[in-house]
């Protein structure tokens, strides 16, 4: 393809923006929700490929979509081996893609673009977000959409300057304080250092940058209530409080397992919490090389690259809320064995669960395997051995960006061939949309009429 085809990318952008303000009397369905969002994540990361394309950073066409694919799915997996050599302007962009992608292009739009109402159609308040797929257990919002859109981006754009702020105040500058809160917000990893984080070796940094990806792996939904005073909803929320719980014990496991290399306690134990953190909420920073660490805190970071964050957050991976789930069923298995005429429910957020949330979980549980078998019997087609072809897959199905062997803290992907890093590419996107999105898409019952 020649670089000057990618140029006219951006001239469809009126004709898209047409088709959400046009009049019309039509309801905006699920079935349209799916349409619109799977073209529109492929269509953002394609157009975000042209500056890395045209500025000659990426050596070609595979590696430029590629890069913006990991951006704008807050993977944070990259081409680019020496990060620092780059202009300032695409680094910002590469930041920026992410930043973008952390809350969704869709929700952007939504927020932006006068769907319902005057000029537009009515719009289902969940109908856009739940083909994003952020998670099964979702705070809507039952406004027109434009409404839960701009109050989350706002609150998404404070947490953003707040941390700005915060790493400005631990002396990092205004550039490198803006693309790290940028990749924190968004859980995409990127960073404007060849060594991340530990390149600034700020102990307050490290500190910010842990509570902010914790945040950010949060339910944004819940955040926005605790906000408003109901704090009673973190105390019954089932997933909150696992997933305090697991960054709490797997931060202190790590802490433990790694003391003994330390010299100095609170730098093992800083590390520890920032690790976990990232790992959890699917960030990918690093502040220190762990493959130097015990198999025991290697082990508790592999835990957690099955587990993602929370539902409604930036975070990917499985989310902790289908865990629990899983959990929970996993407990009333066994009581039937005991009681075989007994009958028991989940109990979730205080409350009776659906049925139904089991088999929806079991059935993306089981989806999310079979994808991650295939990308990983993809990356193995190029040589890799399966330990590294796992690792690789998972890092891009769970949006990680970051994991142990060969994709550790200062290892990239340039070296795949072409065809893997376009099916990488696309896992990525089933990662980031949660599956359903771009496999109902390509499904043939969906396009029966």
């Amino acid at each position: 393809m020649k670089r000057g085809a990618i140029s006219r990318a951006p001239v469809f952008l009126p004709g898209i923006a047409a088709f959400f303000t046009r009049k019309s009397s039509r309801r905006f369905s699920p079935r349209d929700g799916f349409l619109l969002v799977f073209p529109a994540w492929v269509f953002a990361c394609l157009l975000g490929a042209v500056p890395f394309y045209f500025s000659g950073a990426a050596p070609s066409l595979t590696d430029a979509v590629f890069e913006s694919v990991s951006g704008f799915t807050a993977t944070g997996a990259t081409i680019f081996a020496d990060v620092e050599s780059l202009p300032r302007p695409l680094l910002f962009w590469r930041a920026m893609t992410q930043w973008l992608g952390g809350m969704g292009i869709v929700a952007l739009g939504a927020a932006l673009l006068p769907l319902p109402g005057a000029g537009g159609f009515p719009v289902n308040a969940g109908t856009l977000f739940q083909a994003e797929g952020p998670g099964p257990e979702k705070y809507r919002i039952r406004l027109r959409i434009t409404g839960p859109a701009k109050r989350l981006w706002a609150l998404y754009l404070a947490l953003t300057l707040l941390q700005t702020l915060l790493l400005a105040a631990g002396g990092m500058n205004w550039f490198d304080a803006a693309v790290h809160a940028f990749s924190t917000l968004s859980t995409g990893g990127f960073s404007s250092r060849n060594a991340g984080i530990a390149a600034f070796n700020s102990p307050w940094a490290e500190w910010v940058c842990s509570a902010f990806m914790l945040l950010a792996g949060f339910n944004f939904g819940l955040l926005f209530r605790l906000l408003r005073g109901k704090f009673r909803e973190l105390v019954s929320n089932s997933e909150a409080r696992a997933y305090g719980g697991i960054a709490l014990v797997s931060a202190l496991l790590i802490a433990a397992a790694i003391l003994p290399l330390s010299p100095v306690p609170g730098t093992a134990i800083r590390h520890a919490f920032f690790q976990s953190a990232s790992i959890l909420s699917t960030t990918g920073f690093s502040a220190a090389d762990y493959h130097v660490w015990p198999p025991l805190a290697q082990g508790a970071l592999f835990f957690l690259m099955f587990t993602g964050g929370c539902s409604g957050s930036a975070a990917g991976g499985i989310k902790v809320i289908r865990h629990v789930v899983l959990a929970k069923q996993l407990g009333n298995e066994m009581k039937k064995i005991i009681y075989p005429r007994g009958v028991f429910n989940i109990q979730m957020n205080g409350g009776p669960g659906k049925k139904e949330a089991i088999y929806g979980v079991a059935g993306f549980v089981f989806l999310y395997f079979v994808c991650l078998f295939a990308a990983a019997l993809l990356v193995s087609a190029a040589g890799l051995d399966i330990f590294s072809s796992l690792n690789a897959a998972l890092l891009c199905l769970g949006n990680i960006g970051l994991g142990l062997g060969n994709f550790g803290p200062f290892s990239g992907f340039a070296g795949f061939p072409a065809y893997v890093k376009w099916g990488l590419a696309f896992t990525m996107i089933l990662g980031r949309l949660e599956l359903w999105a771009a496999v109902v898409f390509f499904s043939k019952d969906y396009w029966r009429r």
